[in-house]
Formats: structure tokens, C-alpha cells, sequence
């Protein structure tokens, strides 16, 4: 077993392409060319998680926060991200972070937390832009079936609860081939027109080069037409936070009593209640300030998240309850996620989950 062996598994899972811009997910310390001796999986890689690894023999910490964001100038050992930077390349310690493009899958960290207050009936609460194309391309009648099959298995087609979606049309394809060509059907020189069918299919541009990968190798032309169109269409599986319904509504007081107790809170910080049912829930783990808008155009009765600042406390309007229970309380579940995507294809490796409490924030009660 290897490192790569892991990191492919876990960008199969999230790929890197769904993470935010100002992210910085993936492989941070090490080579993906070692052996893998065990994974810690972690929240957050500080210096006690490092050392952790060490005392249980793991040399790859998968954890959910980076903890590099930004460029290195120095490594002095300064602060707490230089201290972990260098504890691990002293313990030849590798640390991967899964950070947004786990945050953004539909099965990911807030399907996590959905999980703990069984919601039903889930959705993305704010799709991803910029996440699917349209791939167009024409095959020789008689190599339809072949070419698209192979395409489906590459991951075309797929549109929401649907898979291998196409459409396709009939007609001629022409062409003229030169000297330097080997052409499958026609002859040099000469004008040819072939009975062709054109394909289309959605393509996800994360899986953009697997899927061209596939289309060359199963199609029968040496030179293959095919057009790729980034589309306005959103994919309602991959975006920020998640919404979705209790079994049954609840009056608010008992909801947020139901939420301290899930997540083993201390306090819960939230706008005044409203008086009203609560039955539609949306949450993101972590900072999910930026989504209260899309809660709210939604129609929840509740938005769950952390790292709210006061003034934008004001912006729930009297439209919904905004309950902010923390930052690491919202991702806590976030390593038995790791833990079980690991653990699903490689049920007898060494994978542990940290047993360190690893949040900043204390509260004196």
C-alpha cells in the first residue's frame, strides 16, 4: 500500500476541482510514493496529531482543515503551523487535507451532520457553478452502441438521479484524407462521406480527461471530432450546505434542545425565535455565514452553521432562526467520514481516528 493508493480514493471521492479558490486541499507534506504504514484520520494536523501518528505508527494524516493555506517564506517554528510543518518532515509524517471539495460533495460533510438530525428528503442548498459541460461528438453508425458504452463508464451522462443520459441524431460525416493519414474508411485523396450519428452527453469537467481518454479509445476514427461546452447548468450534487426536512416539525425550543444534545453542545448561539414549527433545516459545517441568503430563499425555518458574526446575525431578518453551535462542533462527525470512506475499500488497513479534542475555542460555564 501506498500513499497514492490513498490519495487516489480520496479524490475519486472529492475530487480537488470542488474545492473554493482561496482552498488548498490535497497532498501538503510528503511523497505519495511511500509505503503507507497507517492513516490518523483528523479535523484538524497540528503538532499534538503529528505526534499522535508517530506514537500509533501512522505516516499519513488525512485531515479536513490545511493546515498550510498560504505560502511558506520561513519554517522557524514560530507558530503552530510551522511547529506541525516541522514535526512532520522530522517523523517523515505525510499530511493530505480534504477540505471545501469535502464540504462541497453531496455525501460529504454536511450530508454528515444531516445524518445526525436524520433529515430527509436532501438537497444541495447552494449548487456549484461551473462544474458540467456538454460533450458532442459523431461515430460511424455501426460503432454507436461501442463508443457510448464506453463513454457511460467513464462517468458520462449523468444528470441528477439519472445516468447514462444521451441524445443522438442521425447524418453524414465528410472528409478528404492526405497522404500522411490512415484513414479507417475511405481512400486518400478522395472526398468520403460516411453515415454517422451524432452524441450527446453532460459531462462533469472534473472527469473531462477520463472521459476523452475514453471516447479516443473506443472510437474507430484516427482522428476524432468532438466538441467540449462548458455549461450555465448547475449540478445539484456538488455545491455548499445541504437542506432538507425533519420527519416531522418541531417547535423550536425542542429543536434547538434536539441540537444541543446531537452535537453535545455547551451553548448555542441564535437569533430570536419566531414562534413557528420548525420542519425545513438548512446547514453547512464550518463558516457557512455566506449561505444565511440562500437559506432564507429557500424557505428554512432554520439555518445551522458557525462563525456567524454579530452583524450578520441581523441579516435572518425575522425570516428564519439562525442558530450558530461552532465551528468544530459542526464538523466533528467529520472524522468518522474519513474514517468510513477509508475503511470502505480497505477494510483491513490501519486506518484510526484522533482522539484529540483539537478546537481552539473553550468555554468557561
Amino acid at each position: 500500500m501506498q500513499i497514492k493508493n490513498i490519495v487516489k480514493l480520496l479524490e475519486v471521492y472529492a475530487p480537488l476541482d470542488f474545492q473554493e479558490s482561496y482552498d488548498n486541499s490535497g497532498l501538503l507534506i510528503g511523497d505519495a510514493s511511500w509505503e503507507c504504514k497507517g492513516v490518523l484520520c483528523s479535523l484538524d494536523a497540528t503538532e499534538e496529531v503529528v505526534l499522535e501518528a508517530v506514537a500509533n505508527g501512522c505516516n499519513l494524516i488525512v485531515a479536513h482543515h490545511p493546515i498550510i493555506f498560504g505560502g511558506l517564506k520561513k519554517i522557524t517554528g514560530k507558530d503552530y503551523i510551522e511547529k506541525t510543518v516541522i514535526a512532520a518532515i522530522k517523523n517523515d509524517i505525510a499530511i493530505y487535507a480534504i477540505h471545501t471539495n469535502l464540504d462541497n460533495v453531496f455525501w460529504g460533510v454536511n450530508d454528515k451532520i444531516a445524518n445526525v438530525l436524520s433529515l430527509v428528503d436532501r438537497r444541495i442548498l447552494h449548487p456549484k457553478k461551473n462544474t458540467l459541460a456538454k460533450l458532442i461528438t459523431f461515430i460511424p453508425s455501426q460503432y454507436f452502441t461501442q463508443v457510448e458504452q464506453a463513454l457511460f463508464a467513464a462517468g458520462a451522462g449523468n444528470i441528477g438521479n439519472y445516468s447514462e443520459v444521451s441524445f443522438s441524431s442521425d447524418g453524414f460525416g465528410a472528409y478528404k484524407a492526405n497522404e500522411k493519414a490512415n484513414p479507417f474508411m475511405g481512400i486518400i485523396g478522395e472526398r468520403h462521406n460516411e453515415p454517422e450519428q451524432r452524441l450527446e452527453v453532460i459531462i462533469s469537467l472534473h472527469n473531462q480527461h477520463a472521459i476523452l481518454k475514453a471516447l479516443i479509445n473506443a472510437h474507430p476514427y484516427e482522428e476524432v471530432a468532438y466538441d467540449v461546452i462548458p455549461l450555465a447548468n448547475l449540478d445539484n450534487t456538488v455545491g455548499s450546505g445541504m437542506i432538507g426536512w425533519l420527519q416531522a416539525p418541531m417547535a423550536e425550543r425542542d429543536f434547538l434542545h434536539l441540537l444541543k444534545e446531537s452535537f453535545s453542545l455547551k451553548v448555542i448561539k441564535h437569533t430570536k425565535l419566531l414562534g413557528k414549527p420548525v420542519h425545513k433545516v438548512a446547514l453547512c459545517g464550518g463558516a457557512g455565514s455566506f449561505l444565511i441568503k440562500s437559506a432564507i430563499n429557500t424557505g428554512a425555518d432554520i439555518y445551522i452553521s458557525g462563525d456567524v458574526k454579530y452583524h450578520e446575525f441581523f441579516d435572518a431578518n425575522d425570516k428564519l432562526v439562525i442558530a450558530d453551535i461552532g465551528h468544530w462542533e459542526s464538523e466533528q462527525f467529520t472524522v468518522n467520514l474519513l474514517f468510513d470512506i477509508i475503511r470502505s475499500k480497505f477494510p483491513t488497513f490501519a486506518v484510526l481516528k484522533s482522539e484529540l479534542r483539537t478546537n481552539p475555542v473553550n468555554y468557561f460555564v
